[in-house]
């Protein structure tokens, strides 16, 4: 078992003065810092298009829509189906593909707006939640605001397209395929100089031809 552990240290030691393989922790997990992901706080969760630190970060929170297209948005969602305010944030999040989610201090105040101005109502019989229905009024705004409605949600799909475009998940399912069997090869008893050699070497080879490939 001490010869084992020596090769991992003698191997993350080689990778190290190779100079592209740190195993410092990277903005793709655990192990691939500096030589793996770039620079840390850096990567494709930072700074997405609509969200600013990903899909979970805080200003995932930023406004996306003013106030009349919330509204728009909120009303053209209620006339497809009955909504609490929590559905309708939940509704946003899921088009954007969780690129994006309105906060409640904006959704209920707009909601509170669109029931007094007469284009929502509660529905009867609601007691848990208070849901929203339109009324004929909100119907018939809704219809004339269908265009910038579906505006809304191509923009609300945009996310949500380049969200896919640059998820990094198959890399990083990739990378920690890599490290797990790295040491896991690595933990053989067998494992002398000239397989710890190896394994760099194919790590290097990967690295070059993943040099090669053009964006």
């Amino acid at each position: 078992m001490a010869a084992a552990l020596d090769g991992v240290d003698e191997v993350r030691s080689m990778l190290h003065r190779r100079g592209r393989h740190g195993l410092a922790d990277g903005p793709f997990g655990p192990g691939f810092g500096p030589g793996f992901g770039g620079r840390r706080g850096k990567g494709p969760g930072a700074g997405g298009a609509g969200g600013g630190g990903g899909p979970r970060g805080g200003a995932r929170r930023r406004r996306l829509f003013d106030q009349a297209e919330l509204q728009t948005l909120l009303l053209a969602l209620i006339v497809e189906g009955p909504r609490h305010g929590y559905e309708l944030i939940r509704e946003i999040e899921a088009l954007s593909g969780g690129e994006y989610a309105p906060s409640p201090g904006v959704v209920y105040p707009s909601l509170i707006y669109m029931e007094e101005t007469g284009l929502i109502v509660p529905v009867a019989g609601e007691t848990a939640r208070k849901a929203f229905e339109p009324t004929d009024a909100g119907r018939a705004k809704a219809e004339t605001d269908k265009p910038q409605a579906d505006a809304l949600k191509e923009r609300l799909a945009a996310l949500a397209a380049q969200r896919d475009k640059v998820d990094p998940a198959p890399v990083r399912r990739a990378m920690h395929a890599l490290k797990t069997a790295v040491f896991d090869r690595l933990s053989h008893s067998s494992a002398d100089r000239d397989f710890i050699l190896q394994v760099a070497d194919a790590i290097d080879e990967a690295t070059r031809k993943i040099e090669r490939i053009e964006p």
